[in-house]
Order: structure tokens, then C-alpha cells, then sequence
């Protein structure tokens, strides 16, 4: 089993910073975005973190989440996992939730009412069991899988999205996965998954203040 699961939700894009539903489309990051990244990258290279050089290290492939990656310094050491795509919003990609509501569906909330045309969240939550399931093996993923990932005692770090992340931690501490409505995350804030007398626990959440410096967070 991973000792801590490092999460890192992207930096700032174009689409997030107006709470646009961004799932498969490859949106890259604004500058701001790309600033938060390498702050965020300045931090995990001084102490506590040092780097984290032994942690296993895997992204979503979407350049939002692999150029976040790049930025903090992480980039050579990161692999892509189809598991930490974004939820695929179908229909509503793109829109805003008070569009969807004013528009199409009055009282709308994608944690019970879903997205027509994409996936549902219990397949959402499919992938990160998956994905989880293959990290605390001592021996990684299944053979049907040509990435082995080797989590075994080490710390993982993973650079993803706002909603997939969110499912993530709900099930790491075994909770349905709307449970993840509860978790507000920020992009390019830090967040550690870790035990807690032997359960999983949340150690750190939504941590931004390395992002204290930059013009739109001072």
C-alpha cells in the first residue's frame, strides 16, 4: 500500500476560472495557471517534501493535468493514466452549472442528477476503484496492464482534475461517491491522503497557500 497519495489538482484554465464543465476537452492551462504550477513546483522541492524522490508519480493525460506535472518538475517521472481522466460531462460539457440550471434542468446537481450523454457517477467511481485497487497491490497493477506501478510502502503523487480527484478521496475513505459534493478543491492546490491507525485518512486538503504570491491571491 502507498505510505501517502499526493494529490495536485491542475492550475487555472480558461474554462475553470469561469466554472465551465470541463471533462475531455483538452483546454490548456492560462499563465496564471502555468505560475501556479511552478509555485506549486517551488514547494514540493523544499523541505518536508524535498522533491519527493522516491514517490511514484502518474497524470492524467490531459494537458491541463501532464503540462501541471511538467511545470512543478515532476514531468519526467510521470506517468499517464487513462483512470485519472476527467469525468466525461457529455452533454453539458463546457456549460456552466447555473446554465444547465436556468436553461435545462431547474434545481440541477450533477452529484444526483448525473450528465446526460457521459458517464454516470458510478462508472466514474469504477475507475478510480480500479485505479486505486492497482496502488495498494504490493506487486501493482493487473497483468493486463503494462504499466507496473510499484506503490508498495512509497508515496504516490497524482496531478488530475477537481471532480475526479474529489471521487477519489471520497472512496479512498470508503464513502459512496457522492460523498465527493463535501470536498471543495481548488485548482493547483495540494492535497494528502494518508492512515491514520491503520484506516485512510485525509491529512492535508486543499492547500493553496503556495499560491500566496501570485497576483490574484494576494
Amino acid at each position: 500500500m502507498p505510505a501517502r497519495i499526493v494529490l495536485v489538482r491542475h492550475g487555472e484554465t480558461s474554462w475553470s476560472a469561469t466554472g465551465r464543465h470541463t471533462g475531455r476537452t483538452d483546454v490548456p492551462l492560462t499563465e496564471e495557471g502555468r505560475e501556479m504550477a511552478r509555485a506549486l513546483g517551488e514547494r514540493l522541492a523544499r523541505a518536508p517534501w524535498n522533491g519527493l524522490p522516491d514517490a511514484a508519480v502518474f497524470t492524467s493525460p490531459l494537458s491541463r493535468a501532464r503540462d501541471t506535472a511538467e511545470l512543478a518538475g515532476f514531468g519526467d517521472r510521470a506517468a499517464d493514466r487513462p483512470e485519472l481522466l476527467e469525468w466525461d460531462y457529455g452533454q453539458y460539457e463546457g456549460r456552466t452549472g447555473g446554465d444547465i440550471r436556468a436553461t435545462d434542468r431547474p434545481g440541477w446537481l450533477i452529484w444526483r442528477d448525473g450528465v446526460p450523454g457521459g458517464e454516470t457517477l458510478a462508472e466514474v467511481s469504477a475507475r478510480v476503484d480500479a485505479f486505486l485497487a492497482g496502488i495498494n497491490e504490493e506487486h501493482g497493477v493487473p497483468e493486463a496492464d503494462t504499466t507496473t506501478m510499484h506503490c508498495a510502502d512509497r508515496d504516490v503523487v497524482l496531478f488530475a482534475h477537481g471532480h475526479l480527484l474529489r471521487i477519489l478521496t471520497a472512496r479512498w475513505l470508503g464513502l459512496p461517491p457522492e460523498y465527493a459534493q463535501r470536498f471543495k478543491l481548488g485548482t493547483a492546490a495540494l492535497s494528502v491522503l494518508s492512515w491514520e491507525y491503520g484506516l485512510p485518512a485525509v491529512e492535508i486538503w486543499n492547500d493553496h497557500s503556495h499560491l500566496d504570491g501570485l497576483a490574484k491571491h494576494s
